[in-house]
């Protein structure tokens, strides 16, 4: 009997494990009760690039909690209300504007995490912008990322929201991974990851290029995974210019 997250078609190269696995019908999420948001959230980039041609649908900043997740766990608008920190998406709204639906669910609360608004609105919109410029290329068939927080347990996290019964808020992440991974039109698997700290950067963004293999150390989860074979772990460990 098939597995069910090997049906959808963003997870055919893996899927990190979580406490909950949340399948959104354009992207999956991986949450972790523990923080409170994400772990990471997978997306395939619309194959039909509506970012290339006029945009079908507007954003509809219709951000709301997502109630699949325990309420214990849950976050909600409240925690985000003055706390000087963005409501950040993981999978952009950017990447899904073919219809209303597919942009909304983009909303839920479940794919944000606090993010430093000069972060959020620039050099992480930059990454976001330079992955679909990447996928609009012609001999690139699919595009696969997968996004989520990393945190620093050898320092005192700050956090959002109020805490609850438990003394449980929001961390901030200090800092932010993005993996990429591309078949081109010969069949070719190639991959970029990205570590960025949680703050303004005037930096180019290959200044921010690690290795997959470092991702995987410090978000502590296993990306792509199904893509075995030594070249693959080569693969894992090449930082390769991204333009």
């Amino acid at each position: 009997m098939a597995e069910v997250p090997s049906l959808r078609r963003e997870t055919r190269y893996g899927i990190p494990a979580a406490d909950q696995i949340l399948f959104n019908r354009y992207y999956l999420v991986g949450y972790s009760y523990y923080f409170r948001q994400a772990k990471w959230a997978l997306e395939i980039i619309s194959s039909d690039r509506p970012y290339v041609a006029a945009e079908k649908v507007k954003r509809l900043d219709n951000f709301r909690p997502d109630f699949r997740v325990p309420e214990a766990f849950r976050a909600d608008l409240v925690d985000y209300t003055n706390s000087g920190f963005d409501r950040g998406h993981l999978v952009a709204s950017a990447n899904k504007l073919e219809t209303g639906l597919q942009n909304s669910e983009t909303f839920l609360l479940s794919n944000m995490s606090p993010q430093a608004p000069n972060f959020n609105q620039q050099i992480w919109r930059n990454l976001e912008t330079a992955v679909r410029e990447l996928d609009a290329r012609k001999n690139i068939l699919e595009t696969f990322v997968i996004s989520g927080p990393i945190f620093d347990f050898d320092k005192k996290v700050k956090s959002i929201g109020t805490e609850d019964d438990n003394g449980v808020s929001i961390p901030i992440p200090p800092a932010y991974f993005k993996s990429i991974l591309t078949e081109n039109n010969r069949g070719s698997l190639k991959m970029w990851s990205f570590i960025i700290p949680n703050q303004g950067s005037s930096k180019p963004l290959e200044d921010f290029q690690v290795s997959t293999t470092q991702v995987e150390q410090y978000a502590g989860i296993e990306l792509w995974e199904r893509l075995v074979g030594t070249k693959m772990e080569k693969e894992k460990r090449k930082i390769r210019k991204m333009w």
